[in-house]
């Protein structure tokens, strides 16, 4: 988690800059394409926390599988809604996958 939030606190700076004209540490087409990439993985993930769900056993593992599911669509959620306020249309996304 702690990764994600360093990784959204430098976007955000490197959009902001993008946005001012001013070059950042990456520029706008790498910050689109490593946004793709987490959404990606994002997606990947709550898929997996849903899949283990279906396979969990005892009240431990159902407990586990539930937060999973909940922290990952959070996470997607977040991604997907950051996605959206950074481009003016959401076909420039290409698909994301």
């Amino acid at each position: 988690m702690k990764q994600f939030n360093k990784w959204r606190n430098g976007s955000t700076i490197a959009e902001k800059k993008s946005v001012n004209g001013v070059q950042g540490d990456m520029d706008a087409l790498q910050w689109t394409d490593r946004l793709r990439q987490e959404i990606y993985e994002a997606h990947l993930e709550w898929e997996n926390a849903n899949r283990f769900f279906d396979y969990a056993l005892g009240k431990d593992q159902i407990d586990y599988a539930i937060y999973a599911i909940i922290t990952a669509e959070k996470r997607y959620d977040s991604l997907l809604r950051t996605a959206k306020r950074a481009c003016k249309s959401w076909s420039e996304w290409r698909a994301v996958q």
